[in-house]
């Protein structure tokens, strides 16, 4: 199996909370909107939808309560430091509860160059520049 994901579905408390914060508060747009669920456009990338969570729940045989860290991150890349700290600016005035200070991430990839033979490659360090973010739409 290829590694793909055909859609992101999250499931939230407050569906109608959850869409306000996303359209009025981010700018996102509504691609279709079934009532128990709402999916936006996603520019061609997986499409992100929320369903309520009770309901979710149901579907994937579980209970909807739940605490702690889930095991599952999302993340957004963007090209500066600077537009970072504008999308922390834009959530928090959308009402985003913002858990963790952005921070720069660890000098952790390796790649190779691609020059030459294999024998002869470089290895190189390459770091990143981005810092990452943690926040939390409040109710959803």
């Amino acid at each position: 199996m290829k590694a793909h994901v055909n859609s992101i579905l999250l499931g939230v408390r407050d569906l109608d909370l959850a869409k306000r914060f996303y359209t009025e508060g981010l700018g996102w747009t509504i691609k279709d909107d079934w009532g128990v669920s709402v999916f936006f456009e996603s520019d061609g990338a997986s499409p992100v939808g929320f369903y309520g969570r009770e309901g979710l729940a149901d579907q994937v045989g579980t209970r909807p309560e739940g605490s702690g860290f889930s095991g599952l991150v999302l993340t957004y890349v963007v090209r500066s430091e600077a537009r970072v700290d504008e999308i922390i600016a834009e959530a928090e005035k959308a009402g985003a509860t913002i858990l963790k200070p952005a921070g720069a991430l660890p000098c952790a990839s390796a790649t190779w160059d691609g020059r030459g033979p294999p024998s002869t490659r470089r290895r190189s360090r390459s770091c990143c520049s981005a810092r990452c973010i943690s926040a939390r739409c409040t109710g959803t």
